[in-house]
């Protein structure tokens, strides 16, 4: 049984490149993972699989697909959002401000 859904395609119109900052940061707490698979299956990107990895309880938590980089994240925050756990969370790195302004 295919639990994946297919990738939702962007619209033409848009390329989303232009509004992604720097790469983000998905950070796995592999010891509260109990391998629900709902990142996996939700994330819009695919950018996630199971692990052949085991943590104390004796689950395969999840792990960045081979080939896949942070970049390739859409920074939707949804696999934080779904995993019942709290054992996956996003973090985007905060912008540069780049350069101060002078008073007049």
């Amino acid at each position: 049984m295919e639990r994946r859904r297919k990738k939702p395609e962007w619209p033409a119109f848009i390329d989303i490149r232009k509004y992604k900052g720097k790469a983000p940061q998905v950070f796995i707490i592999k010891e509260r993972c109990k391998e629900c698979e709902w990142c996996i299956i939700h994330c819009p990107e695919e950018i996630l699989e199971k692990s052949d990895e085991i943590n104390e309880k004796g689950y395969h938590p999840p792990k960045l697909v081979d080939g896949k980089t942070f970049d390739d994240c859409a920074e939707c925050h949804f696999c934080e959002l779904i995993c019942p756990e709290f054992a996956i969370y996003v973090k985007v790195p905060e912008e540069d401000k780049g350069g101060s302004e002078e008073d007049e």
